[in-house]
């Protein structure tokens, strides 16, 4: 009900949206009769935050069209290269005339960025993108707004969506012969589910994973997001968070954690801070400092836009890293796409170097939360081990801004490098198997499983965990 609310609300506002949009265009006119009041660039700036405050924020675009890659210009083509019910696989192609630029593309490390789906949407790391482009083909998890697919796509669960990332990374290890994998944020957990369920059954795994600021194992230095999490009862947020989608949009009627609560929720954790940019936002315009002004548009473009996600998918990722924390008690078990159940066992790791990278001050990802992933991952040597925490850094900081672009690339670019300098041309078995786990020893039993599609999320043989 709080949904249909929502949006009735929102239509009824849309019209007084408008009108202060138009409002502040007319007033910052120095050419037309109210741009010329003493008191014009008040008003208009005014105006201005009423229309940002009121209007409602879609999905933005990377917007990447170019790139410098050894100081010549490279133009990117984007594209989506696998299109699932819940999310997309999208390329940024690079292209060059120039032959030597050309050939340094080709031979350049290919990396799958896995986005969070909890709240934002992937743009969220599109400098994260920008700078691995330089140096990578670069592919990245596009997660769609749930309330946009219809209910005849069926549900998505956190299984869903590491299988999803299986397929994901064996399409690139079938194009490339390998990959490396990035996790920001929430993914990092479902990421290393996929590769531990990889390499249980002996399939070729990623040459590294990079997992940032992730909460493998939430009950490391509990933030206000981890302690929400474990004061509030299963039934708790499913009485109160979980409401089903209005009518005017495809998926109609699906359960979801819509955007707008989660959009409430993240300002909620520091109000302060946000009034204090949109007053300051409304002084830029009074001073006509637009460099400023146009950077706040852009921060909150991105911010303000947020996605609902499936019922099932939140209250899973809820129960399972947050409450239970069944991952580092070994008791995570994923359905296949054969519906059969597998137990997540990170120590069968091998072969996969590991990177974890915190911030100094993550308010979202507590201090060792990531790094944890190294007790986990007793398989892999301590050679093929690193943890970066970034001075000063809060959650953000890490994959974008100027602390990612010179604190942590440089060093997961090298990460990735070494990574790909120990790659080795291998022959794959007969036969690839993928039935029961089994203890992977060495590089050359991580042998190539072909990959199994599949359009719409696997039939659930778990009544009594759905809702």
């Amino acid at each position: 009900m709080l949904y249909q609310v929502y949006e009735t609300q929102r239509t009824v506002m849309e019209p007084f949206v408008d009108f202060a949009q138009a409002a502040a265009k007319l007033f910052s006119n120095p050419h037309s009769p109210a741009g010329s009041h003493p008191w014009a660039q008040r008003v208009s700036a005014a105006y201005s935050l009423m229309y940002r405050l009121g209007k409602d924020y879609e999905k933005p675009a990377f917007g990447i069209t170019t790139v410098e890659v050894s100081g010549i210009p490279v133009a990117i083509q984007e594209r989506v290269e696998i299109d699932k019910p819940f999310c997309e696989l999208r390329r940024f192609k690079r292209l060059s005339d120039d032959v030597p630029t050309l050939a340094k593309l080709k031979s350049q490390p290919v990396v799958l960025i896995v986005a969070p789906l909890s709240g934002h949407y992937a743009t969220l790391l599109r400098d994260t993108v920008k700078y691995m482009l330089k140096d990578h083909k670069v592919y990245i998890t596009d997660w769609r707004n749930a309330r946009m697919v219809p209910m005849d796509q069926g549900d998505f669960h956190l299984d869903d969506y590491v299988n999803y990332v299986q397929e994901f990374i064996r399409h690139l290890q079938g194009r490339y012969g390998n990959c490396h994998v990035i996790s920001v944020c929430q993914p990092t957990v479902p990421v290393l589910a996929a590769v531990s369920l990889m390499a249980s059954r002996g399939e070729k795994t990623p040459l590294t994973m990079t997992m940032m600021g992730g909460p493998i194992d939430a009950r490391k230095s509990p933030t206000a997001v981890n302690n929400l999490a474990l004061n509030k009862s299963h039934n708790w947020f499913e009485n109160n968070v979980i409401f089903r989608v209005p009518s005017n949009f495809p998926g109609a009627g699906r359960k979801v954690y819509p955007g707008f609560m989660q959009h409430a929720g993240f300002v909620a954790m520091n109000p302060d801070r946000h009034a204090k940019s949109h007053y300051d936002f409304f002084k830029d315009l009074i001073k006509g400092d637009d460099a400023s002004a146009e950077a706040h548009r852009k921060f909150y473009d991105e911010y303000n836009a947020v996605l609902d996600m499936d019922a099932h998918y939140y209250l899973e990722t809820i129960s399972t890293v947050f409450q239970e924390f069944k991952l580092v008690h070994g008791t995570w078990e994923v359905l296949n796409l054969e519906g059969q159940p597998e137990l997540v066992r990170p120590q069968d790791i091998s072969s996969t170097a590991l990177m974890t990278v915190e911030g100094e001050l993550d308010d979202i990802s507590g201090s060792g939360q990531t790094a944890a992933a190294h007790e986990l991952c007793k398989g892999i040597s301590k050679p093929m081990k690193q943890h970066l925490e970034v001075p000063g850094a809060g959650h953000y900081g890490i994959f974008s801004g100027r602390r990612w672009r010179d604190v942590v690339y440089p060093q997961v670019k090298a990460f990735i490098l070494e990574g790909q300098s120990r790659l080795k041309p291998q022959r794959a078995p007969a036969q690839a198997t993928a039935k029961a786990p089994t203890r992977t020893t060495s590089a050359m039993s991580n042998a190539s499983q072909p990959g199994r599609k599949s359009s719409k999320p696997v039939a659930r043989k778990r009544a009594a965990r759905s809702s």
